[in-house]
């Protein structure tokens, strides 16, 4: 998560605040400041250490800070599902798509990333947003076009919110409800409820003022990622180590295997296969909020230099997590390995750690949910 803090300065241009736009404002044909030539010689020649060249507060981020916004805005919830992916591929395919997804994140990452200047690299027009960038390089109406697929993309992202927190919510009161009756209550329940009230406490805190960019935000989404995540890799590990054999198939699962719903058809098998490619895809996506993240970053060196470092640095990161969560979780459960590690119940106990990890679960998407689209 991207929090405004003191590595993203607030925008402000002669003293007035420029935080959000709609859609007239990407269709405005705006009259750009250009840099002079004497400027682009010589920048010290406008030079303030309060200010960038644009008027806006000093920008003060760096490679260190752009990396931890990236990975804790790539590592989220997504991650507690790889292993379900990798069972609907095999031992195979399953880690090559990742690091085929990783390469593909990268290239097109380095792309956006020279897209934060219009013009020259160095002394161009800056783009704040996902949205100024594709103003400044498309314009006309493809800007409406690429407009509606963001926030349809936004529409869908705020649902899948409500229900994984919603069902992080209900795992909670599940495994408690198994702890005290000894596994023998089913424990059916409701997620209406919960989703309501992950609706109320976004309303709640959305009428905080610019509570989407207090500085700590993103420190509490790291911290919760991180122990949701490695909850998962280690109770995988514990129960490989039970086990003392590794699950899982080369092809993963394979044609009329028993699950909760039946027999897997054939058609199923390439439903299931193309649901995994989703899921990884949704893992590792990031763009929407990479240039907001590049806007943070201070200069010189140029922005995109600085911002390709950090990239490399992130993906390959969240690379090996990614792998290290989706093998260990296919290992411990093979073909059957449940489409969330924390909230499918391939793990009871301990019942206590678990609850640690859906509420570290719900805290970030809580927090995700307020930077994600009140920057927007």
């Amino acid at each position: 998560m991207l929090p405004r803090s003191r590595t993203m300065p607030s925008r402000i241009h002669h003293g007035v605040a420029d935080e959000r736009h709609d859609i007239r404002h990407y269709l405005e044909v705006e009259v750009q400041p250009k840099v002079s030539e004497s400027e682009a010689i010589n920048p010290q020649s406008n030079y303030s250490k309060c200010f960038d060249d644009d008027g806006r507060l000093k920008r003060t981020g760096n490679f260190w800070t752009s990396s931890s916004h990236i990975i804790t805005a790539v590592i989220g919830s997504g991650v507690l599902s790889l292993a379900w992916a990798i069972a609907q591929l095999g031992w195979v395919a399953g880690p090559a798509v990742m690091v085929l997804f990783a390469f593909v994140n990268l290239y097109t990452s380095n792309l956006l990333a020279q897209c934060y200047r219009s013009g020259d690299p160095v002394t161009g027009q800056r783009n704040y947003t996902y949205m100024d960038a594709v103003k400044s390089y498309l314009g006309g109406r493809k800007v409406m076009l690429c407009g509606l697929i963001q926030y349809l993309n936004l529409f869908g992202v705020a649902i899948g919110y409500t229900i994984a927190a919603s069902v992080s919510m209900m795992a909670i009161k599940r495994s408690n409800c198994f702890h005290s009756s000894g596994g023998k209550d089913p424990c059916h329940m409701s997620s209406n409820g919960f989703m309501i009230t992950f609706g109320i406490i976004e309303i709640l805190f959305s009428q905080i003022p610019d509570f989407d960019q207090v500085w700590w935000l993103s420190i509490v989404a790291a911290i919760m990622s991180f122990t949701y995540s490695t909850v998962g890799l280690g109770l995988g590990i514990g129960k490989v180590a039970g086990n003392g054999t590794f699950k899982g198939s080369l092809t993963g699962i394979s044609i009329g295997t028993e699950t909760h719903t039946g027999p897997v058809t054939s058609t199923q098998k390439l439903w299931r296969s193309l649901q995994a490619l989703g899921a990884i895809a949704f893992a590792y996506s990031f763009s929407i909020i990479l240039i907001e993240i590049q806007d943070t970053i201070r200069s010189p060196p140029a922005e995109y230099k600085t911002m390709k470092k950090a990239t490399l640095f992130s993906i390959i990161i969240t690379t090996i997590f990614y792998l290290l969560c989706g093998c260990m979780g296919y290992a411990a459960f093979g073909d059957l390995a449940p489409g969330n590690l924390l909230t499918g119940f391939g793990f009871y106990n301990p019942y206590w750690l678990l609850d640690i990890a859906n509420v570290a679960i719900v805290v970030h998407l809580v927090g995700a949910y307020q930077v994600w689209y009140f920057k927007q």
